[in-house]
């Protein structure tokens, strides 16, 4: 069975579990701006993994929009985030990324990440100065932050990262089955 690991990373978090993906499964390799439709259709199982983003997987589309043409494929999507692996938050993240009958389709997975604030893009560092504005602003206000909130404070002075291999063990475990 051939398989392809595909990624489009902003922090390097999602590029890291592809890598280790990748290693494991003696599979092909690519980010995903070098990746077309009739690429993926050459392999037998495709696994594809962004950074979330206001909780949207980062260029999954690649996948949605082309679905059709990979039917009879293992279709494998990991997203990678800060925030902790919680089924609420998973939960929120495949049903705004995935239709009912995508979600029949696609195996999804949360693999957790990290945050660095510093290895941002100009963009990404605005929007992300804008979070912690808000935070500090209810902070300042006595509201009661939650502890995503109160980590994601930590993290700008403190680089944060939470992967590790095993937390692919799943994707493998699924792909060889």
């Amino acid at each position: 069975m051939r398989t392809i690991v595909v990624y489009k990373s902003k922090s390097g978090f999602a590029k890291k579990y592809a890598e280790w993906i990748a290693a494991e499964l003696s599979a092909d390799i690519l980010e995903a701006s070098k990746v077309t439709v009739d690429i993926l259709t050459t392999y037998d199982t495709i696994i594809y993994g962004g950074g979330l983003y206001e909780v949207g997987i980062n260029g999954v589309k690649l996948i949605t929009q082309n679905l059709d043409k990979l039917k009879g494929k293992k279709v494998v999507v990991f997203a990678t985030g800060a925030t902790p692996p919680r089924e609420d938050a998973i939960n929120e993240v495949r049903n705004r990324n995935f239709t009912p009958k995508q979600q029949e389709q696609i195996r999804f997975l949360y693999l957790r990440g990290g945050f660095e604030f510093n290895s941002l893009k100009p963009f990404d560092k605005v929007l992300m100065t804008l979070l912690k504005w808000k935070i500090l602003w209810r902070k300042k206000t006595k509201a009661k932050l939650s502890p995503d909130e109160r980590g994601m404070l930590a993290a700008y002075d403190t680089p944060a990262d939470f992967t590790r291999k095993k937390n692919i063990d799943e994707i493998i475990s699924y792909v060889n089955s």
